[in-house]
C-alpha cells in the first residue's frame, strides 16, 4: 500500500485528556505510538474522558478523518490493536452495567412503547417547558458529534443483513439520508438547526468542549457498527433510538418554537416527530423480526443493545442536569457566554 497524504479537510485534530488520548494524537501527527500501550487500557476508566476520547479519535479515523492526518492511519496496525483494547474494556463495563437487564426484545422494547407519566427528569421535557437558550444551544453543540453524521454508524449494518431485514433497513437509511435530496439529509438539517441557533455546524467542531458521557453514546455506535459479531447489538441500538425518538423529538420542537429559536431549528426535530414514528414500526416489525427469523440466537444482543444505549443516554442526561441544577456549562467549556450564576 502506498502512503496517503495528509488528509487537505476534515476537523481540527484536538489535544488529549490523559496518557491514552494523548498516544493516540501523537500517533496521528505522525509520532509513532510509543506510549500507547494496549495493555494501559485494561486500567483506564471505562467511563472516562481519557478512554473515551481515545477510542473516538481512533474511530474516527473510519469516517471523516482530521486534516493534516495520513489517511492510511486507519488501517494501522498498532492503532488496532489499542483500539481492540480500549473496546475490551469499553465493553466489558457494558456488559457489566446491563447484566441484570432484560434479555428478550419483548421485555426491552415493550417499556419503550408507553410515554412515561412523570417526564419530568428527562432533559426534553426540561428544554421544553422552561429551558433557556443557552441550554438548547449547549444541547446542539453537544449532540452534534452525532447528528452530523447521523445514520452514518448503522450503515455498517446493511451488508451484515439479509432478505427482509435488509431491505427494511435501507428503507429507513434512504429517509434518514434525504430520499435523494441533499437538502432533506438529516444531518444536513441539523447544521441548519446550529446555523439557527448561532453554532457553528463544521463537522466535528465541538469536539473538544464534548465530555465524556457524551462521547460513550457516539463511541457505543461505532464499537457495534465495526463488529460484525456486534450487529444484532447494533440493530437493537438503532430501534431504541427509533422508539424513542419521535416523543423526545416532539417536546424538542416544542422547546425551540418556545424559544424562538428560528425555523430551521424547529424543522429538524418536527421532521423526526414524523419520520421516526414510521421507522418505530419498521424496525421493530421488520427489522428485528425479520433479523430473529433468520438469526434467532441474537435474540440477547438485540435486547443488550437496547440496554447499552439507555444505560449511556441516562447517563448524559444525569450528567447534563446535574450540570445545569448547578448552573454550570454540561460542555467542557461554554459556547459563548458562560451560564448565568444564579
Amino acid at each position: 500500500m502506498t502512503t496517503a497524504a495528509p488528509a487537505a479537510t476534515g476537523p481540527v485534530l484536538v489535544e488529549g485528556r490523559g496518557p491514552l488520548s494523548r498516544a493516540v494524537v501523537a500517533a496521528l501527527r505522525g509520532d509513532g505510538l510509543a506510549h500507547g500501550n494496549p495493555s494501559a487500557a485494561a486500567q483506564a476508566d471505562p467511563w472516562g474522558e481519557d478512554l473515551h476520547l481515545a477510542l473516538y479519535l481512533l474511530y474516527e479515523l473510519h469516517y471523516r478523518g482530521f486534516a493534516g492526518v495520513d489517511e492510511d492511519l486507519e488501517w494501522d496496525p498498532s492503532l488496532l490493536r489499542l483500539r481492540a483494547a480500549l473496546e475490551d474494556r469499553f465493553l466489558r463495563a457494558l456488559r457489566d452495567a446491563t447484566a441484570g437487564a432484560p434479555r428478550t426484545v419483548r421485555e426491552a422494547f415493550d417499556p419503550l412503547l408507553v410515554e412515561p407519566v412523570d417526564p419530568s427528569g428527562s432533559i426534553g421535557h426540561h428544554l421544553e417547558t422552561a429551558g433557556e437558550p443557552w441550554q438548547l444551544r449547549e444541547y446542539a453543540a453537544l449532540r452534534s458529534l452525532y447528528h452530523l453524521k447521523e445514520a452514518d454508524p448503522h450503515a455498517w449494518v446493511i451488508p451484515r443483513l439479509s432478505g427482509r431485514a435488509k431491505a427494511a433497513m435501507v428503507a429507513i437509511e434512504y429517509d434518514e439520508f434525504g430520499a435523494g435530496h441533499p437538502d432533506r439529509i438529516h444531518a444536513r438539517l441539523f447544521a441548519d438547526l446550529m446555523a439557527d441557533l448561532g453554532l457553528d455546524a463544521s463537522y466535528g467542531h465541538y469536539l473538544d468542549r464534548a465530555p465524556a458521557p457524551l462521547l460513550a453514546t457516539v463511541n457505543l455506535m461505532s464499537l457495534l457498527g465495526l463488529h460484525r459479531s456486534l450487529r444484532g447489538a447494533l440493530v437493537g441500538h438503532f430501534a431504541c433510538v427509533e422508539v424513542t425518538s419521535s416523543p423526545g423529538s416532539r417536546r424538542l420542537a416544542r422547546a425551540m418554537r418556545r424559544c424562538g429559536a428560528g425555523p430551521a431549528a424547529e424543522r429538524f426535530y418536527a421532521e423526526h416527530v414524523e419520520a421516526d414514528a414510521v421507522h418505530e414500526q419498521v424496525v421493530r416489525h421488520e427489522v428485528i423480526e425479520g433479523l430473529l427469523a433468520d438469526e434467532p440466537d441474537l435474540e440477547p444482543d438485540v435486547a443488550f443493545g437496547c440496554a447499552a444505549t439507555l444505560l449511556l443516554e441516562d447517563r448524559l442526561a444525569a450528567h447534563i442536569r446535574t450540570a445545569w441544577e448547578q448552573h454550570r456549562s454540561a460542555l467542557r467549556t461554554p459556547v459563548g457566554a458562560a451560564p448565568p450564576t444564579g
